[in-house]
C-alpha cells in the first residue's frame, strides 16, 4: 500500500510540475516527443511498404517461376550483351514444359500488348494493357470475378474474340451497365466481353488487374507477333501445393535446359524470376531506413533524456526540505527514490504519449489523401512506450538516487 501511495503521490507531483512550469516542461518533453515521433513514424512506413509487398507477392503466387529472358534485380557479372542475345521464351517451349514438369500444379504462356485504346460506341479508354495468355492463366494468377467467366481451352485453342476485362476498364466503357455479353473493339478488332474482374487497387509492383484486358493468345497472334521481344513473352509456373518455388525453378532450370539443347558446360539462356526476389533486395532497404529512423530519434531522445534530468534536478532542488521531513518521519530511500524515477517516468511517458498521436494523426492524414492504408500496430505502440519508459528510468535515476541519499537534518535546514 505504500508503494502504491507513494507512485500515485510521484504522478500528482509529475502533473503540478507540469502545470507550474508548463514552458520549461513542454521545452524539456520536445526531445522525447520528436525522438518517438520520428522512430515509430519510420517504423510505421516500412511496416506499411513490408505488408504491401506482402500482399503483392501473395496475390501474385508464392511459389509462382517466371521463366524470362532478363534476370530481375540487375545483370551481376555478366556484361549486357550476354543477356541481350538470349531467345525469348515461346509458346512451342510451354507447350513442352507442361508435358514434362512434375512439381507444377499450372503454367501459362503470356504476351503484351500495350498502351492500346478500347471502344465501345462512343465511350473509349486508351492506355490498355491487352494480355494474351493460354487456358491456365486463371490458375497461376488469382483472378476474382464480379461477373461472368474465365474463357475455355477450346476458345484458347480457336482464337475466339473474347475478352476478361478489369474493373477500370469495366466502369470507363460501361459505367452502370453490364458488361457481360457486349462487344467492344479493342485494338482495333471486335471481341465480346465474357467476364468482368473485381476492383484490386494498386500494389508495390505495379500489379493490378484493373486496367488489363485478358484474351486468349492465339487471339493475340492476330494483334502482335507472340515471337518477338516487344511482346514480352514469358511463361509462368506455379507449384503444386506443399511445393516451394526453390523446388519448382531447380526442376525448371533442368527442363529448360532440356528443351533448348544446351551442354553442361553452358550457362543458361534464360532467367528464372522469382517473387521474393524483389522482397529480399528491399529488406536491406529496410534495414537502412529502420537504422536512419533510430539515429535520428535516439539524437532526439538524448537531448531529451537531458532535458527530463535536468527537470528532475530541479524538482529535487525545490523539494529538499520536503525530501526532509519525509525522512525525518521515516521514510525510506526507496520511497523517496521511486517518487522522483516515477515522476521522471511519467514525464517521460507523456512525451512518448504525445509523439504516438502525432503518428496516428499523421497515418490518418496520410491514408486520407492516398487511399493507401497506413496502420499503427500495436507493436509500434508499445515500442514507444517502452523507449518513453526506459528514458525515464535512465534520465531519472541519478536524479532520484541523489534525493534518496540526502541527509534529512541537512535537508530541512536548506528551506530555511
Amino acid at each position: 500500500m505504500l508503494f502504491l501511495r507513494s507512485i500515485k503521490e510521484s504522478i500528482l507531483f509529475a502533473l503540478e510540475a507540469l502545470r507550474v512550469n508548463k514552458l520549461r516542461t513542454i521545452l524539456s518533453l520536445l526531445g522525447v516527443t520528436i525522438g518517438i515521433f520520428l522512430i515509430i513514424s519510420v517504423f510505421t512506413v516500412v511496416d506499411t511498404m513490408e505488408s504491401k509487398i506482402r500482399t503483392s507477392v501473395q496475390k501474385l503466387g508464392d511459389n509462382v517461376v517466371y521463366i524470362q529472358k532478363w534476370p530481375w534485380g540487375g545483370f551481376g557479372d555478366y556484361p549486357w550483351w550476354d543477356y541481350f542475345q538470349r531467345p525469348v521464351p515461346t509458346l512451342e517451349e510451354h507447350q513442352k514444359l507442361s508435358d514434362r514438369l512434375q512439381t507444377a500444379e499450372a503454367s501459362t504462356f503470356n504476351v503484351g500488348i500495350g498502351d492500346r485504346m478500347l471502344e465501345f460506341g462512343t465511350n473509349t479508354v486508351e492506355g490498355v494493357d491487352i494480355i494474351g495468355t493460354t487456358f491456365q492463366f486463371d490458375k497461376v494468377r488469382d483472378l476474382e470475378f464480379s461477373g461472368g467467366r474465365y474463357f475455355t481451352n477450346m476458345e484458347m485453342a480457336k482464337g475466339s474474340n473474347v475478352a476478361i476485362i478489369g474493373a477500370t476498364i469495366a466502369d470507363g466503357l460501361f459505367g452502370s451497365v453490364d458488361p457481360i455479353g457486349k462487344e467492344i473493339k479493342a485494338a482495333g478488332r471486335q471481341v465480346t466481353v465474357i467476364g468482368t474482374l473485381v476492383k484490386e487497387g494498386d500494389d508495390m509492383f505495379g500489379n493490378t488487374t484493373d486496367e488489363w484486358v485478358i484474351v486468349p493468345v492465339n487471339f493475340a497472334r492476330n494483334l502482335v507477333n507472340i515471337r518477338s521481344e516487344s511482346s514480352n513473352p514469358d511463361i509462368w509456373v506455379k507449384g503444386k501445393e506443399g511445393v516451394g518455388a526453390a523446388e519448382v525453378e531447380a526442376e525448371l532450370r533442368g527442363v529448360m535446359r532440356s528443351i533448348r539443347k544446351l551442354s553442361p558446360g553452358e550457362t543458361d539462356d534464360f532467367a528464372l524470376n522469382r517473387n521474393d526476389i524483389v522482397a529480399q533486395q528491399l529488406e536491406p532497404v529496410f534495414a537502412i531506413v529502420n537504422f536512419a529512423g533510430w539515429v535520428i530519434g535516439l539524437f532526439s531522445i538524448l537531448v531529451g533524456g537531458f532535458g527530463i534530468a535536468n527537470i528532475m534536478f530541479v524538482s529535487v532542488k525545490e523539494r529538499t526540505n520536503i525530501i526532509g521531513i519525509q525522512k525525518s518521519l521515516g521514510a525510506k530511500n526507496y520511497f523517496v527514490l521511486s517518487q522522483f524515477l516515477v515522476e521522471s517516468i511519467a514525464l517521460c511517458l507523456i512525451g512518448g504519449t504525445i509523439g504516438l498521436f502525432l503518428v496516428f494523426m499523421l497515418t490518418l492524414v496520410f491514408s486520407s489523401l492516398t487511399g493507401t492504408a497506413v496502420v499503427l500496430s500495436a507493436w509500434n505502440i508499445t515500442l514507444g512506450l517502452l523507449i518513453s519508459v526506459i528514458i525515464g528510468i535512465v534520465a531519472g535515476y541519478w536524479p532520484a538516487y541523489s534525493a534518496a541519499k540526502l541527509d534529512p537534518v541537512e535537508a530541512i535546514r536548506s528551506g530555511f
